[in-house]
């Protein structure tokens, strides 16, 4: 793939976008040398959601992804770097650490200010001009847009939160960034489809950046993030690999709520 590829954007027939902000593995050549054993890693990926949301394309929705690894930039941090979560441990917009504090750079190889500004012209600001822009066409074409933040993490990571994660952690910031019953209805599905699966909304994972910036159902705009336990379809330490026994059973489920989702029509 082309340096100068940021993102791939296959656009759908319906009313939905999921965004996929942490499925980069790729670290840009320039940086390499900079990285420490850990960084080049890339251990913190949310991997194989891309595989995980196959079915996406079949059911009419638009897919975004990029390319580049979050520990370039973090496009689901603010270009500010305000904490979205204050008084807990979180990775900022340019990492320093893995999420379990590691450092991710040689001594005296971190970003400055002007690699910082760097990265969000390259990569940052891209990202989100397509994700806005694809927004925009869906509300012209439906009169509305949803949007669907797909990510995954590691189950237990003590250095962030304490215990071992729910596996559906829907987040709607607090319930600000869709309408009223859609996240409710999705947990209760989830609940339903997978009694064995436990759910939770708005608890350790309210979304990020991009749930709290692009929902805004006064204008038509609804917005959830789903951030899935891996130890519901992948082997959660290195080499990362799938577990297709898993996949099997969490697919269906998947599918059905993004169907859900899909299917709201807000009045």
């Amino acid at each position: 793939m082309s340096d100068d590829v940021v993102f791939t954007l296959k656009q759908g027939f319906g009313p939905l976008l999921i965004s996929m902000p942490h499925v980069g593995t790729h670290l840009p050549d320039y940086l390499c040398h900079r990285y420490s054993p850990v960084g080049l890693a890339v251990d913190d990926t949310d991997w194989h959601i891309e595989s995980l949301y196959d079915f996406a394309i079949a059911l009419g929705a638009s897919v975004l992804r990029p390319v580049y690894s979050r520990y370039v930039i973090d496009l689901n941090r603010p270009a500010d770097d305000e904490n979205l979560y204050p008084g807990q441990n979180t990775t900022g917009l340019c990492p320093l650490t893995t999420f379990d504090g590691v450092p991710l750079y040689l001594d005296g190889q971190a970003p400055d200010e002007a690699e910082i500004a760097r990265r969000l012209f390259r990569y940052w600001y891209p990202y989100h001009r397509a994700l806005q822009t694809e927004l925009d066409r869906i509300k012209a074409a439906y009169g509305y847009a949803l949007l669907w933040d797909a990510h995954s993490i590691r189950s237990v990571i003590p250095h962030l939160f304490d215990g071992e994660l729910p596996v559906f952690n829907f987040g709607t910031a607090n319930s600000t960034s869709c309408a009223a019953g859609i996240s409710e209805a999705l947990l209760a599905s989830a609940k339903d489809a997978a009694p064995d699966l436990p759910a939770v909304l708005n608890g350790r994972f309210k979304g990020g950046h991009i749930t709290r910036t692009y929902g805004n159902p006064a204008q038509q705009v609804h917005a959830i993030q789903l951030e899935l336990a891996q130890r519901s379809y992948m082997q959660e330490v290195a080499p990362y690999a799938l577990n297709e026994k898993l996949v099997a059973r969490l697919k269906p489920v998947l599918a059905a709520l993004v169907a859900q989702f899909m299917g709201f029509k807000p009045g």
